[in-house]
Protein backbone atom coordinates (compact mmCIF):
# COMPACT_ATOMS: atom_id res chain seq x y z
CA UNK A 1 0.00 0.00 0.00
CA UNK A 2 1.14 3.51 -0.72
CA UNK A 3 0.62 6.46 1.53
CA UNK A 4 -1.14 9.45 0.05
CA UNK A 5 -0.23 12.88 1.31
CA UNK A 6 -3.28 14.97 2.13
CA UNK A 7 -1.42 18.09 3.28
CA UNK A 8 1.26 20.43 2.02
CA UNK A 9 4.82 19.21 1.69
CA UNK A 10 7.46 19.90 4.31
CA UNK A 11 9.19 22.39 2.00
CA UNK A 12 5.94 24.29 1.47
CA UNK A 13 5.42 24.53 5.24
CA UNK A 14 8.97 25.79 5.77
CA UNK A 15 8.43 28.43 3.09
CA UNK A 16 5.12 29.51 4.65
CA UNK A 17 6.66 29.83 8.12
CA UNK A 18 9.58 31.80 6.71
CA UNK A 19 7.24 34.21 4.91
CA UNK A 20 5.16 34.61 8.05
CA UNK A 21 8.21 35.47 10.16
CA UNK A 22 9.41 38.01 7.58
CA UNK A 23 5.99 39.61 7.50
CA UNK A 24 5.91 39.85 11.29
CA UNK A 25 9.36 41.47 11.33
CA UNK A 26 8.25 44.05 8.77
CA UNK A 27 5.10 44.87 10.76
CA UNK A 28 7.07 45.30 13.98
CA UNK A 29 9.40 47.74 12.23
CA UNK A 30 6.47 50.00 11.28
CA UNK A 31 5.48 53.24 12.98
CA UNK A 32 2.17 51.92 14.30
CA UNK A 33 3.70 48.95 16.07
CA UNK A 34 6.45 51.03 17.63
CA UNK A 35 3.89 53.52 18.87
CA UNK A 36 1.62 50.81 20.28
CA UNK A 37 4.57 49.48 22.30
CA UNK A 38 5.25 52.93 23.76
CA UNK A 39 1.76 54.15 24.60
CA UNK A 40 -1.31 52.69 26.25
CA UNK A 41 -4.08 51.28 24.09
CA UNK A 42 -6.62 53.99 24.93
CA UNK A 43 -8.52 56.25 22.51
CA UNK A 44 -7.54 59.89 22.92
CA UNK A 45 -11.08 61.08 22.12
CA UNK A 46 -13.43 58.79 24.02
CA UNK A 47 -11.01 57.10 26.46
CA UNK A 48 -12.10 53.63 25.30
CA UNK A 49 -9.59 50.98 26.30
CA UNK A 50 -8.59 48.40 23.71
CA UNK A 51 -7.34 44.86 24.16
CA UNK A 52 -5.50 42.47 21.86
CA UNK A 53 -8.73 41.28 20.20
CA UNK A 54 -9.95 44.70 19.05
CA UNK A 55 -6.66 46.53 18.69
CA UNK A 56 -7.13 46.82 14.91
CA UNK A 57 -9.90 49.34 15.61
CA UNK A 58 -7.47 51.74 17.32
CA UNK A 59 -5.99 54.32 14.97
CA UNK A 60 -2.52 55.72 15.63
CA UNK A 61 -2.10 59.39 14.78
CA UNK A 62 1.00 61.58 14.59
CA UNK A 63 1.17 64.17 17.34
CA UNK A 64 2.28 66.91 14.95
CA UNK A 65 -0.01 65.63 12.12
CA UNK A 66 3.04 65.27 9.85
CA UNK A 67 2.99 61.80 8.34
CA UNK A 68 6.56 62.22 7.10
CA UNK A 69 7.88 62.83 10.62
CA UNK A 70 8.37 59.22 11.69
CA UNK A 71 10.95 59.15 14.43
CA UNK A 72 12.85 55.89 14.79
CA UNK A 73 11.54 55.33 18.31
CA UNK A 74 7.88 55.87 17.30
CA UNK A 75 7.39 58.77 19.72
CA UNK A 76 5.66 61.16 17.31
Amino acid sequence: MTKHSSGPSNDALKKLVSQSLQSQTQREAGYREKSLKLYSWVCGRCAREFNWGDLTELTVHHRDHNHDNNLADGSN
